[in-house]
């Protein structure tokens, strides 16, 4: 249950730095697109929630 719950804070953390940091010259790879960013905060969730 709290590997579910740190994906799903990483993801909406990723979201999160997509909607209000961003990248508004597009050269950022990761927070460009708001799938790519939630997709990696989900990603760094699964290895926080691991521990």
């Amino acid at each position: 249950m709290r590997l579910v719950f740190s994906v799903l804070l990483g993801a909406l953390a990723g979201l999160a730095w997509y909607r209000f940091v961003g990248c508004r010259t597009g050269a950022c790879a990761i927070t460009t697109n708001p799938y790519t960013s939630t997709l990696y905060g989900a990603a760094m969730g699964f290895l926080v929630g691991r521990t």
